[in-house]
């Protein structure tokens, strides 16, 4: 009785036939021939059905210069009629008046110093958690330590500037704002 290499019986179906196949569908996605540098391991395989699309297409795709707002026609009338809004030699007229730089000098005289303090504390901050270690890792209460309670400072910082700044704009910034905005509307 001759044996196969593989041990089955010649003719019959053996083990080494299926192998075979399943190399074979192996290598039908990675070719032995293309070097591994040009091997596209993640494409892939290429179906051999057609292609359908899977959703049907209901409307025909807009032509060129067509466009893709709703047929309707525009509104009678044309356009809305708005508020009438003043020219730009107005703007322009407005900004180089005294009332408009008095807003201007109250706006910065308040936003620009309290932008340079709050700026240097925190860069103070950061500069001692740098280089001043020991300071910062001293206790102030059982494990709360002084960086700790300079961090939570800052957010209290924050939230004081914000509420200082909306209390100075409602009180100095919002009457001088309303002033110029209805000399302006009265104007047009």
């Amino acid at each position: 009785m001759r044996l196969n290499v593989d041990g089955g019986l010649p003719g019959n179906r053996t083990h080494r036939d299926t192998s075979e196949k399943a190399k074979d569908a192996v290598n039908r996605f990675v070719a032995p021939s293309v070097p591994l540098s040009r091997r596209h391991i993640t494409d892939p395989p290429v179906s051999r059905l057609p292609m359908t699309p899977t959703v049907p297409q209901t409307t025909a795709p807009a032509s060129r210069g067509d466009s893709v707002a709703t047929d309707a026609p525009p509104p009678e009338g044309g356009s809305p009629a708005g508020p009438v809004q003043p020219t730009t030699e107005a703007f322009v007229a407005m900004q180089a008046s005294p009332d408009f730089a008095d807003l201007r000098r109250s706006h910065r005289s308040f936003a620009f110093p309290l932008t340079i303090a709050f700026v240097t504390w925190y860069l103070l901050y950061v500069l001692l958690c740098n280089y001043a270690g020991g300071f910062m890792a001293t206790e102030v209460v059982g494990n709360i330590n002084m960086a700790l309670v300079l961090g939570l400072a800052q957010f209290v910082t924050t939230f004081l500037i914000a509420w200082l700044y909306s209390r100075h704009a409602a009180t100095k910034l919002d009457p001088k704002a309303d002033a110029i905005k209805s000399r302006m509307e009265a104007d047009v």
